[in-house]
Protein backbone atom coordinates (compact mmCIF):
# COMPACT_ATOMS: atom_id res chain seq x y z
CA UNK A 1 0.00 0.00 0.00
CA UNK A 2 1.35 3.63 -1.07
CA UNK A 3 2.03 5.71 1.62
CA UNK A 4 -0.50 8.77 1.11
CA UNK A 5 0.63 10.95 4.30
CA UNK A 6 2.10 14.16 3.53
CA UNK A 7 4.77 15.67 4.38
CA UNK A 8 4.68 19.16 6.01
CA UNK A 9 6.75 21.62 4.36
CA UNK A 10 7.14 24.74 5.90
CA UNK A 11 7.96 27.83 3.29
CA UNK A 12 9.75 30.97 5.27
CA UNK A 13 9.25 34.15 3.49
CA UNK A 14 10.52 37.61 4.20
CA UNK A 15 8.52 40.41 3.53
CA UNK A 16 11.29 42.86 2.21
CA UNK A 17 10.70 42.59 -1.38
CA UNK A 18 7.77 40.27 -0.88
CA UNK A 19 6.44 41.24 -4.40
CA UNK A 20 10.13 39.54 -5.64
CA UNK A 21 9.97 36.72 -2.73
CA UNK A 22 5.96 35.88 -3.81
CA UNK A 23 6.80 34.55 -7.07
CA UNK A 24 9.09 31.42 -5.79
CA UNK A 25 6.49 30.67 -3.57
CA UNK A 26 3.97 30.98 -6.79
CA UNK A 27 6.68 28.55 -8.45
CA UNK A 28 7.53 26.43 -5.81
CA UNK A 29 3.66 25.83 -5.71
CA UNK A 30 2.90 25.29 -8.80
CA UNK A 31 5.93 22.88 -9.31
CA UNK A 32 4.83 20.78 -5.92
CA UNK A 33 0.61 20.60 -6.33
CA UNK A 34 -0.57 19.05 -3.25
CA UNK A 35 2.26 16.71 -3.06
CA UNK A 36 2.87 18.10 0.29
CA UNK A 37 0.82 20.09 3.13
CA UNK A 38 3.02 23.46 2.72
CA UNK A 39 2.73 26.23 5.64
CA UNK A 40 3.64 29.72 4.81
CA UNK A 41 5.69 31.64 7.27
CA UNK A 42 6.29 35.35 6.75
CA UNK A 43 8.58 36.99 8.29
CA UNK A 44 9.83 40.46 7.99
CA UNK A 45 13.22 40.16 7.06
CA UNK A 46 15.95 37.67 6.41
CA UNK A 47 17.68 37.29 9.36
CA UNK A 48 14.53 35.94 10.77
CA UNK A 49 14.32 32.99 8.73
CA UNK A 50 16.84 30.64 10.51
CA UNK A 51 14.92 30.89 14.05
CA UNK A 52 11.55 30.74 12.42
CA UNK A 53 13.17 27.32 10.62
CA UNK A 54 14.32 26.22 13.76
CA UNK A 55 10.61 27.06 15.18
CA UNK A 56 9.17 25.40 12.37
CA UNK A 57 11.31 22.33 12.70
CA UNK A 58 10.30 21.84 16.35
CA UNK A 59 6.85 22.32 15.48
CA UNK A 60 6.77 19.09 13.36
CA UNK A 61 8.44 20.57 9.83
CA UNK A 62 9.68 17.70 7.71
CA UNK A 63 11.45 19.84 5.52
CA UNK A 64 12.01 23.73 5.80
CA UNK A 65 12.50 26.33 2.67
CA UNK A 66 13.85 30.08 3.74
CA UNK A 67 13.49 32.73 0.97
CA UNK A 68 14.20 36.14 0.97
CA UNK A 69 16.05 39.03 -1.98
CA UNK A 70 18.75 40.84 -0.19
CA UNK A 71 19.44 43.49 -2.00
CA UNK A 72 22.17 45.82 -1.40
CA UNK A 73 20.85 49.22 0.86
CA UNK A 74 23.68 51.39 0.51
CA UNK A 75 24.01 50.96 4.66
CA UNK A 76 24.78 47.34 5.27
CA UNK A 77 26.91 45.10 3.19
CA UNK A 78 23.85 42.89 1.89
CA UNK A 79 26.20 39.77 0.76
CA UNK A 80 26.97 39.47 4.56
CA UNK A 81 23.65 39.47 5.33
CA UNK A 82 23.08 36.87 2.46
CA UNK A 83 25.87 35.06 3.73
CA UNK A 84 25.08 34.96 7.21
CA UNK A 85 21.21 33.94 7.07
CA UNK A 86 22.50 30.82 4.42
CA UNK A 87 24.90 29.66 7.37
CA UNK A 88 22.59 30.25 10.15
CA UNK A 89 20.19 27.98 7.83
CA UNK A 90 23.19 24.99 7.21
CA UNK A 91 23.64 24.94 11.06
CA UNK A 92 19.69 24.86 11.75
CA UNK A 93 19.82 21.77 8.89
CA UNK A 94 22.85 19.84 10.66
CA UNK A 95 21.59 20.62 14.59
CA UNK A 96 18.02 19.65 13.66
CA UNK A 97 18.62 16.72 10.85
CA UNK A 98 15.62 17.57 9.04
CA UNK A 99 16.44 19.45 5.23
CA UNK A 100 16.54 23.04 5.32
CA UNK A 101 16.56 24.64 1.48
CA UNK A 102 17.33 28.04 0.80
CA UNK A 103 16.04 30.75 -1.74
CA UNK A 104 17.95 33.47 -0.09
CA UNK A 105 19.44 35.47 -3.05
CA UNK A 106 21.65 38.32 -3.26
CA UNK A 107 21.56 40.12 -6.89
CA UNK A 108 24.81 41.04 -7.74
CA UNK A 109 23.74 44.44 -9.27
CA UNK A 110 19.80 45.27 -8.70
CA UNK A 111 17.43 48.68 -9.39
CA UNK A 112 14.34 48.98 -8.74
CA UNK A 113 13.19 49.32 -11.76
CA UNK A 114 10.74 47.90 -13.66
CA UNK A 115 13.42 46.00 -16.10
CA UNK A 116 14.92 44.20 -13.08
CA UNK A 117 11.91 43.70 -11.34
CA UNK A 118 10.61 41.62 -14.14
CA UNK A 119 13.89 40.46 -14.41
CA UNK A 120 14.07 39.07 -10.51
CA UNK A 121 10.41 38.17 -10.34
CA UNK A 122 10.44 35.35 -13.92
CA UNK A 123 13.95 34.48 -12.10
CA UNK A 124 12.24 33.93 -8.61
CA UNK A 125 9.80 31.47 -10.46
CA UNK A 126 12.30 29.55 -11.74
CA UNK A 127 14.28 29.53 -7.99
CA UNK A 128 10.89 28.28 -6.80
CA UNK A 129 10.49 25.75 -9.06
CA UNK A 130 14.04 24.15 -8.65
CA UNK A 131 13.99 24.14 -4.67
CA UNK A 132 11.07 21.98 -5.14
CA UNK A 133 12.61 19.76 -7.51
CA UNK A 134 15.19 19.93 -4.66
CA UNK A 135 13.12 19.31 -2.05
CA UNK A 136 11.03 16.39 -4.11
CA UNK A 137 14.77 14.65 -4.64
CA UNK A 138 15.38 14.65 -1.15
CA UNK A 139 12.51 13.27 0.27
CA UNK A 140 12.18 10.83 -2.26
CA UNK A 141 15.87 9.56 -1.37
Amino acid sequence: MKDTIKKNVSFIAANWHSDIVDEALAGFMAAVGDTFAVKVIRVPGAFEIPLAAKRAIAGGADAVIGCAFVVDGGIYRHDFVAATVVDALMRVQLDADVPVFSVVLTPHNYQETAAHDAFFKAHFVKKGAEVAAALQAVVAA
